[in-house]
């Protein structure tokens, strides 16, 4: 009888590892796809800006801002997933300086966004209230500046995020 429970509690014990694995390997996939999305988000922003600012442009564009609002709070909730449940276990993360950098950098990032987001929906209002209502360029100037610094910064999460990788920070 020992024999036996001995081998069903290995076979258990087994399956929970092999199923940590996955999780652990779902939890490393999916943070670069969504960061990839939110760059995806940045430059249709940016190229957006350029463009003629009607009201169907200025609709699309704050749609577009939404999607960014809720990609950045997946990016968040995967990586709080990852620290929390994955393998490496929270001590990697919360020791480790180059994680505290690529979160700086990400929050950075989202502070900038907080001015062309509140931009794109009082553009919007005015845009839904006029329809023949334009962006006045010094403000899409000003954004489009934004847009750049955020772009910019932008890049040092996976630059943080292979430094990490490579044991960087410990």
């Amino acid at each position: 009888r020992a024999i036996a429970f001995r081998r069903r509690d290995d076979r258990v014990h087994g399956q929970h590892r092999a199923l940590a694995m996955y999780l652990d390997l779902v939890l490393a996939i999916l943070p670069p796809l969504l960061v990839f999305s939110l760059a995806g988000v940045v430059a249709a922003e940016f190229v957006l800006i350029g463009s003629e600012m009607t009201a169907s442009t200025v609709r699309r564009l704050a749609r577009i801002d939404r999607h960014y609002g809720m990609v950045a709070m997946l990016v968040i909730l995967v990586g709080a997933a990852r620290v929390a449940w994955g393998l490496k276990g929270w001590e990697y993360y919360v020791y480790n300086w180059v994680f505290w950098a690529k979160m700086a950098a990400f929050l950075i990032v989202g502070l900038l966004s907080i001015r062309p987001t509140m931009r794109f929906l009082a553009w919007n209002r005015q845009a839904g209230a006029d329809a023949g209502w334009r962006a006045p360029e010094a403000e899409r100037a000003a954004v489009r500046s934004i847009l750049g610094a955020e772009a910019a910064i932008f890049l040092l999460i996976p630059a943080f995020a292979a430094a990490m990788a490579r044991g960087y920070g410990l």
